[in-house]
């Protein structure tokens, strides 16, 4: 049943990925009279979606009673509010990552910022390692490397978007690669922070989120107010939402969901196996579907490497028969 719930909720990190970057890309591209949808408004209501999605699905395993849901909130959230308290750390930990990212891109190329991010594979699995006890054999571990080389590969910009890039000084990529290492490791570490606290504890995956989604709408607010204060006052929380607006933030939210789930059933390793997949596969359907990408070789093999390394780290070799003891 483990095994079933771990695959199955691999394959929905797969499905969702690839849809949320189809539409997100497809948003950006649709021309529409009016100001565009704040991405930050959009992450705010994405997590206030999770959370009222997170209290139905606790509602439904309290057998449907208000009372029943009332109190699992009252003993598993108020009444332990260091437990709740843990989900901060993870979540103000995502808020600064994304900030670091916002530098990193501000001084970097697009090459450098891609390959360099490659690495939160590597710290994920250095802090599965230190802080799970996972333990890692000679296959996987080279399988992580050569999922890092595949996904560095796959995410190399065309020579169009090369010539595009502007003149950094040495001083500014320097920032800038400071900022995207900083994102490596305190991605690893929040992520195996967070699977350490679900795996760890008794709480339902489904409590967890509403306490992570409760600190992220918070930490969301601010970003809203320090970046985009200006424009929501001048038009509107809502302002440019659409059909397909609340489609990617429906995507988002339920990509929050997906994520805990793996996160319990799986790890956050294979967590980063399916994304890497998810890549591929919305890049190959975005050259068919919408024809905004032509594929180089580079990105062929890059894929070759992806998948390569998936099938690697699921490797268990036979141990040889009849073994000399000492």
């Amino acid at each position: 049943m483990s095994a079933n719930l771990k695959y199955l909720s691999l394959g929905i990190l797969v499905f969702q990925t690839t849809s949320l970057v189809l539409t997100m890309r497809y948003s950006r591209t649709l021309k529409e009279e009016g100001p565009r949808y704040l991405s930050s408004t959009a992450v705010v209501v994405a997590e206030l979606l999770k959370i009222m999605a997170c209290l139905l699905l606790v509602y439904k395993d309290s057998k449907c009673s208000l009372r029943s849901l009332n109190r699992v909130l009252h003993d598993e959230i108020l009444n332990k509010p260091m437990e709740t308290l843990k989900l901060a750390i993870p979540s103000g930990i995502y808020t600064l990552q994304n900030n670091l990212l916002y530098v990193a891109l501000s001084n970097l190329d697009a090459a450098t910022y891609q390959v360099t991010y490659q690495l939160k594979i590597l710290t994920t699995a250095l802090f599965s390692v230190s802080m799970l006890s996972k333990k890692l054999g000679v296959y996987q571990w080279l399988s992580l490397v050569i999922l890092m080389t595949g996904v560095a590969f796959v995410q190399w910009p065309s020579d169009s978007q090369e010539i595009d890039s502007k003149e950094l000084s040495a001083g500014s990529q320097f920032v800038g690669l400071m900022a995207v290492l900083t994102a490596c490791f305190s991605s690893g570490f929040a992520g195996v922070y967070f699977e350490k606290i679900l795996k760890e504890t008794k709480q339902s995956v489904w409590i967890r989120n509403i306490q992570l989604g409760f600190f992220g709408s918070i930490f969301g607010l601010m970003g809203v107010y320090i970046y985009d204060g200006e424009l929501v006052s001048k038009n509107g929380f809502f302002q440019g939402y659409n059909r397909l607006t609340w489609i990617v933030v429906v995507l988002q939210a339920l990509g929050g969901l997906v994520i805990a789930a793996v996160i319990k059933y799986a790890d956050n390793i294979l967590k980063g196996f399916a994304t890497s997949l998810s890549i591929i596969l919305s890049t190959l359907i975005s050259y068919f579907w919408l024809q905004d990408f032509v594929p180089t070789s580079v990105f062929f093999l890059g894929a070759i490497l992806v998948i390569a390394a998936t099938f690697l780290y699921g490797y268990d070799p036979k141990p040889a028969g009849n073994p000399i003891k000492a």
